[in-house]
């Protein structure tokens, strides 16, 4: 059974499955979620707990060795299975498959994954965890609902602030909610229960954000320039690879000149993002991207592309406009400011 993770302690609450799967890359949720899991095993007297890591000299007989073993002290058993690669193998998958189809009621399981690819999902051993468990995907918490998670957790030590000091806790934890989680906790910790002032927040959390460089397009896309350009500045002051950065804007412009070139020829939209394999957040912001962005100027951008390419290669001398980083600041505001 699918369940998300806001519904996992009201049914905690009611009943305890003998199997939960948890799969996210957003660590500080799936550790929380894990933790629930665990205390509500404990309350149930699920005393003893056995951790099983799977890395590469892992023993997969281990897994049904401790599901059929009994605990020294006759208490029942939580059995704790991580994956963190997410990719069992193929011994693995099979084990998994079996063990599923003997869960032993004096033993409760609880695997965590990171988040699968598509491929992986499809894979059989993963279809037999959907079936048999309470299975919670917990997906990334986007920027765009950053600011509203915040506020909950505000909420959370009764504590509460406006739009603008939700916004700036956002910019300055971005892409690290466990930097975030941290901050609030700061912010119960310096503050007491009630309304918390901007000035209170400037000077109370720190910039920790961490910088994804695919999550650059997003910006761009989403027409968002002072997000995009903090998020170069941030990779720049990090020393993210100058090529990585421009291989990836320059994709996101060749992926909009072909929806581009496709819809020209009268394609439907929606057939060419299913084509080109474009799902979740950035899907959402093709279509307004492509009403925004002439086919022009995605060629125009593409041409600086190649220009920035020779400069990062030592081929083409630095303006006196600036270095690189200041030539794909231009080039990322060319498809985010066009009119």
């Amino acid at each position: 059974m699918q369940l998300r993770f806001d519904a996992l302690d009201g049914h905690l609450a009611k009943t305890l499955a003998p199997l939960y799967v948890i799969t996210s890359d957003e660590h500080l949720l799936a550790l929380e979620a894990a933790d629930k899991v665990r205390r509500a095993a404990k309350a149930q007297g699920f005393f003893e707990r056995e951790i099983l890591t799977v890395e590469r000299s892992f023993k997969w007989g281990a897994l049904l060795a401790a599901n059929q073993s009994q605990s020294l002290f006759g208490d029942k058993k939580l059995i704790d299975l991580r994956i963190p690669t997410g990719k069992p193998g193929k011994d693995g998958g099979q084990a998994l498959q079996d063990y599923v189809s003997h869960l032993s009621p004096d033993n409760l399981t609880l695997i965590t994954l990171p988040k699968l690819d598509w491929a992986t999902q499809k894979a059989a051993w993963v279809g037999s965890l959907q079936q048999a468990a309470v299975y919670i995907d917990i997906p990334l918490v986007e920027r765009a609902h950053l600011p509203n998670w915040i506020s909950q957790r505000l909420a959370l030590q009764q504590q509460s602030a406006d739009r603008q000091g939700l916004e700036f806790i956002a910019e300055r934890v971005e892409g690290n909610l466990l930097a975030a989680h941290q901050e609030i906790q700061k912010l119960a910790l310096l503050h007491p229960a009630g309304r918390l002032s901007f000035e209170q927040i400037h000077d109370a959390v720190l910039n920790v954000a961490r910088y994804d460089v695919f999550k650059l397009n997003e910006a761009m896309l989403a027409g968002d320039v002072k997000r995009l350009s903090r998020m170069l500045n941030g990779l720049k002051g990090e020393g993210e690879a100058l090529p990585l950065v421009l291989w990836a804007m320059a994709e996101e412009i060749r992926t909009l000149l072909k929806l581009k070139a496709g819809m020209s020829q009268g394609r439907p939209l929606p057939a060419l993002l299913k084509e080109y394999r474009i799902w979740g957040p950035r899907e959402k912001l093709m279509d307004p991207v492509l009403r925004r962005v002439s086919l022009q100027t995605l060629q125009t951008a593409l041409q600086q592309a190649s220009q920035i390419d020779k400069m990062v290669k030592g081929l083409r001398a630095k303006t006196l406009a600036g270095d690189a980083w200041d030539a794909l600041l231009q080039l990322g505001l060319q498809v985010a400011s066009a009119a």
